[in-house]
């Protein structure tokens, strides 16, 4: 269907739709300005998890890649779950249950048993990697909450195992003063305490230790803060990580004059401070899966409710969603 209204008239057209169903528009801090801006609820992957489960609507729409859509749909289950676009995260698609079993072979084949390895997922990962991981005794973790899921598994005396994301299980092992390696990566796992897999985030690999050497020379005094996403050689030079929401706190907390240059995607960037913050890369930091939403989109998701036919509706499978929330519950027990 192609429309033709104005942006402004998508916006009103949204604003009725959403005061006359029962629906609530969730939008992630990645998203477009103009979608963000229609969010009931805004925040990064777990906080919009847990609010929308606080929600009392019949219906949730999404604005999101798709992983986020299925979180809220197996920790609310009795809730419909629409997405605008089911755009598919570039690191969620690194792993899945197969390579999550062959990377639990590949430690096998080096000595260390199956009931030794605890697994541990990043939130950026689809329902059945969760799944798998909750049937070890494993549980998810979000890059605010990382370190702390470390420090209680490490309690149990096994092996972490940690997907997908390399750059943040190493940046969290080096933050505590552990040893990482990558699979793969032709170091010994026994030797390490957290075992890597080898998937990473594309927008947080743009930025480089020359930008950083860029923003300190053209202003002396700059400060740097970078998502823990990022390589492991960025966030040591940097005088700051923290997750999404970290970054927010830190970043609007400063005075207005303190100039900051920030490694994360363009979008929240841009939103931040209107004075004295700029995006750490040379190229332009998009998310091109979060900005695949559009407000026509989200308007034509809105309509297909009305009209008593929603579109793009996420469905878990009754024993994935089983597993996966139990890996979820363990975190947000914690």
């Amino acid at each position: 269907m192609i429309l033709t209204y104005t942006t402004e008239e998508l916006k009103q057209k949204i604003i009725d739709l959403k005061k006359r169903l029962s629906v609530t528009v969730v939008a992630h801090f990645y998203q477009r300005d103009e979608v963000f801006e229609m969010g009931d609820i805004t925040g990064d992957s777990l906080e919009l998890a847990r609010r929308t489960m606080a929600d009392d609507k019949k219906f949730v729409v999404f604005c999101g890649v798709g992983f986020m859509g299925q979180s809220v749909k197996i920790l609310s289950p009795e809730k419909r779950v629409l997405m605008p676009k089911v755009a598919c995260c570039a690191m969620a698609r690194m792993i899945d249950s197969l390579y999550f079993d062959e990377s639990i072979a590949y430690l096998e084949k080096h000595g260390i048993k199956a009931e030794n390895i605890l697994p541990i997922t990043y939130i950026n990962s689809n329902a059945d990697v969760k799944a798998k991981v909750g049937k070890m005794g494993g549980m998810v973790c979000t890059s605010s909450n990382a370190k702390m899921i470390i420090e209680k598994a490490l309690s149990e005396g096994k092996k972490i195992l940690f997907v997908p994301d390399r750059c943040l299980g190493q940046n969290i092992a080096n933050m505590m003063g552990l040893k990482s390696c990558v699979i793969g990566d032709d170091t010994d796992p026994n030797e390490a305490d957290i075992i890597c897999y080898n998937g990473f985030c594309a927008v947080h690999q743009l930025f480089t230790v020359d930008d950083i050497e860029f923003y300190r020379n053209k202003y002396p005094g700059i400060l740097i803060a970078v998502h823990p996403e990022c390589d492991p050689a960025i966030c040591a030079k940097a005088d700051f990580v923290g997750s999404t929401s970290q970054l927010i706190k830190y970043i609007t907390e400063l005075p207005e004059d303190q100039k900051v240059a920030v490694g994360t995607e363009f979008n929240m960037v841009n939103r931040l401070r209107a004075k004295n913050t700029y995006v750490l890369s040379s190229t332009k930091p998009e998310c091109p899966t979060m900005n695949e939403t559009t407000l026509e989109d989200l308007y034509l998701t809105l309509k297909s409710i009305e009209d008593g036919n929603p579109i793009n509706e996420i469905e878990v499978d009754e024993e994935t969603a089983y597993w996966a929330k139990i890996a979820l519950d363990r975190m947000l027990a914690l």
